[in-house]
């Protein structure tokens, strides 16, 4: 009475049909509407993209320009020569209005280096240092005027201080004597009516702007250590390639023994990390500045600054023990479960094997998404640089028309300019008051929600070729003597010709969760500001209920793919169908499917630990061998972050070939127990091996409980 009610409630389980041998051939197109939508949407992308192109320019985003827009050091323009943009007053650039409109109000050139001493105007002047000094004014500077007509009309700066370039900017070298932040050697200088004022003005304004522009030099400090250690990366992502591959085929014939010889290697990997952490924590004992608490340090750029401290590693100690504890825990109360979950391991690792090709096929996947990624992330810096230039009206004094928009080739000429004698028309930045311009916002959304709807089709469509060729092994009563001779490509051109409108609805129901999820992060960054608690409160509940609704179409997806994959049926009915079948064997999905998928997780991890730790030891100079051969870097955690997160990605695209052979098998497993009993009219499909250890009692009389329960 009770599995009745349950069928009442997850459907009909299927029935016993002779004719159903697998995976069916006679298949019609499905989910049409959504085909032709997906195939309007990508020409509308083309469109976007052809626009941005002919709109962007991606110089525009590296290179800075000067108060007329005109790059600097860029090849072919007049400042060719001048690689280094100056500032005549860089404490204008810590006023507000550069985190408002992105730009500096003070006067900036292109010059060919940046000042190496202090001087004034009025110190230079009529002698031979203003040489030097008139290529810091305005090009075309005729030295006809008076001092303070020059510091009026903008045409050369009051002071320049010793400077370093930054990202292609002149910044003052500021410098600690006895514990005092100076530039140069001097303390005070004169302004342009002839003052002396305290260069600790200058000092205050130069530091923040250069916390104005902190992200930028930590991205070209990050950008200048992957310049030099780029090689070194792929070579340790291809070692991540190799080891994966070498577990993988590993796995094919020793199963058993890679298991339990992977369970191991974790334990002892975490156990090594906590041991060098131990040492690590012991070694810093008495150091000067070692016991220096995080919350006093702070957030610190250089993250080599957070090794020094105790607090740090004894951080790390306890994460790994925590892990390495919970995973002992897990092992032991899921020996039996492993044991099963190493079974039908044994049985994906049987399909695999006769569809090896299968372990290539996340290189088409890995292809299509890096085609995804590199169409989205051209287009969106393209359509973010296809601004025009704009320049407004600048006047240190009231002006009526102060930060209006202006033509400098026009604006001397026109009556406003009388109004204000001192103002000047400055390029301010790159926007645009056109339609086109107030539609990029839009435009860029609608490139991130065709990143998602594509890149979730790639993965869905790899998915459902993998189901549909390792379904064709199980549903062969001779194994592989019934299945088709290319399984895979026979499984990808259905995917392809009847199922490419199934696939488009699944990825555009998550592309569009996915999309809210990016526009609440948006907002919540945006509202960070508000004091009002409530809006925080649902700001994190409708971020955490997207989050788990993503997760659950993720997995539901998945499921129904395979349905697809066997059965040919629309995105809706596999859903359904396939969700039922699932609430059915709720017990068994449990059991069985997610310790495999934890086993697999301790494979990856196991290969992302092991490359992790080589990528450490030799970023950091700890291997003497290639002492010389590693390259210097400004923060070493950037190879080896991408080197891990790299190997991660690599490691999952090899072990997630198993794990859909895994999701497949069980689903036909599941089926299969419900359309046969064993008997010799209706046979299982299932390999003797897994009948054997899936199921006990006497399988022809339909007893279908698992080893483990009691």
């Amino acid at each position: 009475m009770e599995d009745d009610r349950k069928d009442a409630v997850y459907g009909t389980p299927q029935k016993y049909d002779p004719t159903f041998k697998g995976p069916i051939y006679n298949r019609g197109c499905t989910d049409v509407i959504c085909c032709v939508l997906l195939f309007l949407a990508i020409v509308g992308y083309v469109a976007v993209g052809i626009i941005a192109w002919t709109h962007g320019d991606p110089r525009k985003v590296i290179y800075p320009t000067d108060s007329r827009g005109e790059f600097c050091g860029q090849k072919g323009t007049k400042n060719a020569d001048k690689p280094f943009l100056f500032y005549f007053n860089i404490v204008k650039c810590a006023n507000p209005l550069v985190l408002l409109e992105f730009h500096c109000p003070t006067p900036q050139i292109c010059v060919k280096q940046c000042p190496d001493r202090y001087l004034t105007l009025l110190s230079a002047r009529n002698t031979r240092d203003f040489d030097y000094y008139k290529q810091f004014c305005v090009p075309g500077f005729q030295n006809n005027k008076g001092v303070a007509e020059i510091l009026r009309d903008g045409e050369c700066p009051a002071v320049i201080i010793p400077s370093k370039p930054l990202a292609q900017r002149c910044f003052p070298a500021i410098h600690a004597n006895k514990g005092v932040l100076m530039v140069g050697n001097e303390t005070t200088y004169e302004d342009g009516h002839g003052a002396r004022k305290n260069i600790t003005d200058l000092v205050e304004g130069a530091k923040k702007a250069n916390k104005v522009l902190e992200a930028r030099q930590l991205a070209m400090q990050i950008f200048e250590d992957y310049t030099v250690s780029w090689y070194w990366i792929i070579i340790g992502l291809v070692i991540a390639m190799v080891l994966s591959l070498l577990f993988i085929v590993l796995l094919r014939f020793l199963a058993g023994i890679m298991v339990w010889v992977m369970i191991v290697m974790v334990i002892l990997v975490l156990g090594y990390g906590i041991f060098h952490c131990y040492m690590e924590y012991s070694r810093l004992r008495g150091e000067a500045g070692s016991d220096v608490s995080l919350v006093d340090l702070g957030f610190q750029t250089d993250l080599r600054v957070y090794l020094h401290l105790r607090q740090t590693w004894m951080a790390f100690m306890i994460i790994l023990s925590i892990l390495e504890v919970v995973i002992i825990l897990l092992l032991i109360f899921l020996r039996k479960r492993i044991l099963i979950a190493i079974a039908l391991i044994k049985e994906a690792s049987r399909a695999v094997g006769h569809v090896m090709c299968s372990l290539l096929y996340p290189l088409v996947t890995f292809f299509l998404l890096c085609l995804c990624i590199a169409y989205w992330a051209s287009t969106s810096v393209f359509l973010s640089t296809s601004n025009t230039a704009v320049y407004k009206v600048v006047d240190d004094t009231a002006c009526p028309l102060l930060r209006k928009t202006c033509n400098p080739e026009t604006f001397p000429l026109r009556n406003e300019s009388l109004q204000c004698p001192t103002a000047r028309c400055q390029f301010a930045f790159y926007g645009g008051e056109s339609t086109y311009h107030r539609a990029l916002l839009g435009l860029q959304i609608f490139n991130a929600f065709m990143f998602f709807w594509l890149a979730n089709f790639v993965l869905a469509l790899g998915q459902v070729t993998l189901a549909g060729a390792f379904a064709s092994y199980y549903w062969a009563m001779r194994k592989p003597d019934d299945m088709p001779a290319f399984p895979l490509f026979s499984a990808f051109g259905r995917a392809l010709r009847y199922h490419t409108g199934s696939l488009a609805f699944g990825s555009l129901i998550l592309a569009i969760v996915q999309i809210i999820r990016v526009m609440l992060e948006y907002l919540d960054q945006r509202l960070k500001a508000a004091q009002n608690k409530f809006a925080k409160f649902l700001m994190v509940c409708l971020k955490c209920c997207f989050w788990c609704l993503e997760k659950f179409i993720k997995f539901l997806n998945r499921n129904a793919y395979i349905m697809i994959a066997i059965y040919g049926t629309n995105f809706c009915t596999s859903a359904r169908n396939a969700f039922f079948l699932l609430m059915r064997n709720i017990i068994r999905v449990a059991v069985l499917d997610k310790v495999t998928d934890f086993l697999f997780l301790l494979g990856k991890l196991l290969i992302v630990g092991s490359v992790g730790i080589l990528a450490f030891f030799f970023f950091t100079h700890r291997i003497r061998i290639v002492q010389d051969t590693a390259p210097p870097l400004n923060y070493y955690w950037v190879p080896i972050l991408t080197v891990i997160i790299g190997s991660y990605l690599i490691a999952h695209g090899f072990f997630s070939v198993y794990g859909m052979c895994v999701d497949t098998l069980f689903l036909c497993f599941c089926e299969d127990l419900e359309r046969n009993d064993g008997s010799q009219e209706r046979p299982y499909f299932m390999s003797p091996e897994l009948r054997g250890i899936l199921l006990k009692g006497n399988p022809q009389e339909g007893k279908q409980e698992e080893v483990e329960e009691e």
